[in-house]
């Protein structure tokens, strides 16, 4: 409007939601109203998944990290342990990601250029030596060949003498947000979502504690969506793993609880805080209505955030320092359950 007509100014968030200048009880209303919010560690969880949340578990630390080949991994992989880290987050090269060997001469010049080289079991059995796998939980940042990296995983963590049954860790294995956000995705998009069902259905049954799918928001947001639009890909993603699981016969309650999410913080503090705890109630309701699930840990929204390399700048980088120490802010706002941040440098891609 015309701000000389005396009118006010509107005001639209990045998702094009209006901004109203003063909220009362009736907005609460519209917007579900107090039963929406609820009580912490209740449904819908709109406050978060736990009653306690920070004053009993913190976040997990789990920086994205892997480079050149295992054994420089396995170096780096140790210092972050040893700064502080609770968790890790296996960056891989982009052979890996696309399923080609090191030697493949379409992989010339990528071999452990953007993440680690794995070939071979023996090469995981490298990167995790000396690493307490119950200790430290391990998330796999690995999508195409996702399959392959988690039978790998699995079976050096089998060999080294732990439970599979008991071990936890998290595969990122989200194919269609390579067809929309990304682009490492090998085969084509119906047999793509089978192999995700097939990793699902596996770990149900013989790895019940491991999350095999980490549903993400984050690289469309990468990609160009508004906040609000992330959240909508995701579940709609989601969904469609899910539909393909339960069309063999599993109910939702055997899968639901191990499906994560990963999701994007840069931008408005106050609009991605309210991302979040809208988004966790609207997927609960989603789980619960739609999918009909009865176990309530089947409604947690479970998540990593944190990122935001898109509101990083190449100028100035020494900046992005403040930028990433808001976006940790977003985060722990949000009720994450685990942060990975982006460097300063992450606009160099190095």
């Amino acid at each position: 409007m015309d701000g000389s007509s005396g009118d006010a100014k509107k005001v639209f968030n990045e998702s094009g939601i209006e901004i109203q200048p003063v909220y009362g009880p009736e907005d609460v209303e519209e917007s579900g109203g107090i039963e929406f919010i609820g009580e912490p560690g209740e449904y819908p969880f709109t406050r978060g998944i736990h009653s306690e949340m920070y004053r009993k578990r913190p976040w997990t630390m789990r920086q994205y990290a892997g480079f050149g080949n295992p054994v420089d991994t396995n170096k780096r992989f140790k210092f972050l342990i040893e700064t502080g880290n609770t968790g890790l987050n296996v960056a891989f090269d982009l052979p890996t990601q696309t399923g080609l060997d090191t030697d493949n001469v379409l992989a010339e010049g990528e071999v452990g250029r953007v993440g680690m080289a794995i070939d071979s079991m023996r090469d995981m059995e490298i990167a995790f030596d000396g690493i307490d796998l119950e200790k430290i939980t391990v998330s796999l940042t690995i999508n195409g060949s996702a399959a392959i990296l988690i039978a790998m995983y699995l079976a050096m963590a089998e060999k080294r003498g732990y439970d599979i049954k008991k071990l936890r860790g998290t595969a990122q294995n989200d194919i269609l947000k390579e067809f929309i956000g990304r682009g490492t995705w090998i085969f084509p998009v119906d047999a793509s979502v089978k192999l995700v069902g097939d990793t699902i259905e596996y770990c149900a049954e013989h790895a019940p504690k491991y999350s095999p799918v980490s549903v993400c928001g984050y690289h469309i947001r990468e990609s160009g969506c508004n906040p609000a639009e992330e959240m909508a890909y995701a579940f709609c993603i989601a969904k469609a793993y899910a539909h393909e699981v339960m069309k063999r016969g599993l109910d939702v309650d055997e899968f639901a609880g191990r499906l994560s999410y990963n999701i994007n913080s840069f931008g408005n503090i106050f609009e991605q805080v309210a991302k979040y705890r809208a988004g966790r109630g609207l997927w609960a309701k989603i789980v619960k209505e739609d999918l009909k699930a009865k176990d309530p840990k089947s409604m947690w929204l479970r998540m990593i955030a944190g990122g935001g390399g898109g509101g990083l700048t190449y100028e100035q980088p020494e900046l992005n320092i403040v930028r990433g120490a808001y976006y940790a802010l977003i985060s722990a706002l949000a009720g994450t359950q685990t942060m990975a941040l982006c460097s300063f440098d992450e606009a160099y891609t190095i």
